[in-house]
């Protein structure tokens, strides 16, 4: 769940006409230059830079030209009351069969167009016109957010003259177009959870072996009826980006025929289709509406009662066993961990404490003539550490005990022959189900290799395409990896998701990361990147031009603007953790290291980290 940032939406008030006209003036809402006029209500604190317009839809004029149609008809689909003004200015038959909810498409600015210098005269009776612009993004059918990069489109529209004289738009697209600035204030990102598919070579028990709850951010309207869109969004199936790695306990044919809050907290959701008189079924469905609608809620849902066909059941966030978000990514509070400079100890502090070696062969200074460690990386629960020699060309999996007090044989090996510190092994990572991932650099054979108890296995990665991989983070719940990646050739590492696809026995496991897709690709260069939430990654990167900065990214591969951070021009390495518990918490610190300092971001301030050691590395587990 995302709580980096404030989610909480404006109030609105009506204004008169002449403040609306200025704060259009001044850039404040996004208005056509020509159409029908829209009744726009705005919030009462004009001065926010995230203000928010509410658009009421205005019908089509009397004897309004194409032109007019056009422009008006793009305004009404932007409305907060659905599509029924928006299908007057359709003909019967188009109004009929057009399916606004088809997707949308994310224009950087969508403009209407007739053909250079053609004016309707009275013997017209047909007319064609287009909408173009540089295509940013598209909303799916089922409302997943899918990155384009600016592609230059051109949308067809036809419309005819009816027998009372009246211009109509005959023939159209299906679903919605709009500019970015439309979309940001139609449309906000939610999240709806299914829970993990079982991994068939696991042998792991408990809270590990457990199927956890997976984000899929989607986009849904801002104000019409967020709760109940948002409901049947989640019953309606994952997306297919997520399908592969994701399970829903909703019966094919479920339907959402109610959602309403009382004043107690409790959201109470009515099903349709759906027999939940077995009571593991109907608590595991409860507990998917229940996290999907806390999260669109902002603090309005602390219990759900899920009803249907013969059954009630209940769901919070204390139920046990722990199956919501970030289950697996840890204990409360977060620990960090730091590596002295000096002789690389290991050390673990909090926010509370000052640091003191761990426990075991990486709290003591490597033997006498040993070259001192490089990356370290700490599971998720505290008891095992992976570090990869200085070399790096060993990886190592080590207790983090009072016993052995001397360095394992390694789990992984590179054959790298370079000195080179951006071949061998890199960028160690641990999931919640204890499975260790390495990227190994070597540049005669670059892979990707997942660690299991104390064996190695290869993992497939499909999709590069002429890229290596350069590092990588995996998700706590183990479905989903970022990728750092370098093209041959070419400057900079970009970033992308991947999902994670378990099979093979116990005996021989298998692993391959699929469905690749390109995140932030405004970014030229990526230098550090950090799980900060289950759906969203903490990346320090660079866009072309300008000084290396902090963001938050979507696991959509969308920039999440509401949570600004400053810095980033002088780091080196940032850290974020998952988390939370099981409970809607503050958000651990964000960590981060550049010039030799420490820093912790506390509120929207970095602070200083002052440490008894100079450190070298300061991270969260994972």
């Amino acid at each position: 769940m995302r709580r980096t940032s404030s989610r909480t939406e404006p109030r609105f008030v009506a204004v008169a006409g002449v403040v609306l006209g200025a704060l259009v003036a001044s850039g404040c809402a996004a208005m056509p230059d020509s159409g029908g006029i829209s009744k726009v209500e705005l919030s009462q604190g004009a001065a926010d830079k995230n203000l928010q317009a509410k658009v009421y839809p205005v019908a089509p004029a009397k004897g309004a030209k194409p032109r007019a149609l056009l422009t008006g008809f793009l305004d009404a689909v932007t409305a907060d009351e659905g599509y029924e003004t928006a299908r007057q200015y359709l003909t019967e038959d188009a109004a009929a069969h057009w399916n606004p909810d088809a997707g949308v498409q994310v224009l950087s600015a969508a403009t209407p167009n007739l053909p250079a210098g053609q004016e309707v005269t009275d013997a017209d009776t047909r007319i064609s016109g287009t909408v173009t612009g540089a295509l940013v993004a598209r909303i799916d059918e089922r409302h997943s957010y899918v990155l384009v990069g600016r592609q230059d489109v051109s949308s067809d529209f036809t419309f005819v003259r009816q027998k009372d004289g009246e211009w109509r738009i005959d023939k159209l697209p299906a679903g919605v177009i709009m500019n970015e600035t439309n979309f940001n204030n139609s449309y906000r990102q939610v999240d709806r959870y299914f829970y993990t598919t079982p991994d068939p070579s696991s042998t792991a028990t408990g809270s590990a072996g457990q199927q956890v709850l997976v984000p899929d951010p989607i986009y849904l309207r801002r104000r019409t009826d967020p709760l109940t869109a948002a409901a049947k969004a989640l019953v309606a199936g994952p997306s297919t980006w997520l399908a592969p790695v994701a399970r829903t306990s909703f019966p094919s044919g479920a339907t959402v025929e109610r959602v309403s809050v009382d004043d107690g907290r409790v959201a109470h959701v009515q099903l349709g289709g759906a027999d939940v008189s077995e009571p593991v079924s109907c608590r595991r469905m409860a507990t998917q509406l229940f996290y999907t609608l806390a999260d669109q809620g902002k603090g309005q849902v602390e219990r759900l009662e899920l009803k249907g066909q013969r059954g009630t059941c209940f769901a919070s966030r204390n139920d046990l066993p722990a199956t919501g978000p970030g289950a697996l990514a840890g204990p409360l509070p977060a620990q960090q961990y730091y590596q002295r400079a000096d002789n690389g100890v290991l050390m673990v502090t909090d926010e509370q404490r000052s640091g003191e070696p761990v426990r075991g062969a990486l709290g003591k200074p490597q033997p006498a003539g040993k070259a001192p460690l490089g990356e370290i990386s700490v599971n998720r629960d505290g008891s095992r550490a992976a570090a990869i020699s200085g070399d790096g060309h060993q990886l190592y999996s080590v207790p983090l005990a009072d016993s052995p007090v001397t360095t394992p044989d390694p789990v992984v090996t590179s054959p790298v022959k370079t000195a080179d510190k951006e071949d061998g092994l890199a960028s160690p990572s641990w999931d919640g189900r204890g499975d260790l991932w390495v990227v190994d650099r070597n540049p005669q054979g670059p892979r990707v290799v997942m660690v299991r108890g104390n064996r190695a296995y290869p993992v497939a990665v499909e999709g590069l395409e002429g890229q290596t991989v350069q590092a990588l983070r995996i998700s706590s719940d183990g479905t989903r990896v970022a990728l750092v990646v370098k093209t041959a050739g070419a400057p900079g590492r970009s970033l992308l998701f991947g999902l994670v696809v378990h099979g093979g026995t116990p005996d021989a496991p298998t692993a391959r990361i699929t469905g690749l897709r390109r995140a932030a690709p405004w970014l030229t260069d990526v230098v550090s990147v950090s799980w900060a939430e289950s759906d969203q990654l903490l990346v320090l990167g660079k866009e072309a031009d300008r000084i290396q900065q902090l963001y938050y990214i979507s696991t959509d591969g969308s920039q999440n603007a509401d949570a600004k951070l400053q810095g980033g021009e002088s780091m080196l390495t940032v850290s974020a953790s998952e988390s939370r518990g099981n409970v809607l918490a503050q958000a651990p610190s964000v960590l981060a290291v550049g010039n030799s300092k420490i820093y912790r971001l506390i509120g929207s301030q970095w602070r200083e980290v002052q440490l008894t050691d100079k450190a070298g590395s300061f991270f969260y587990a994972g």
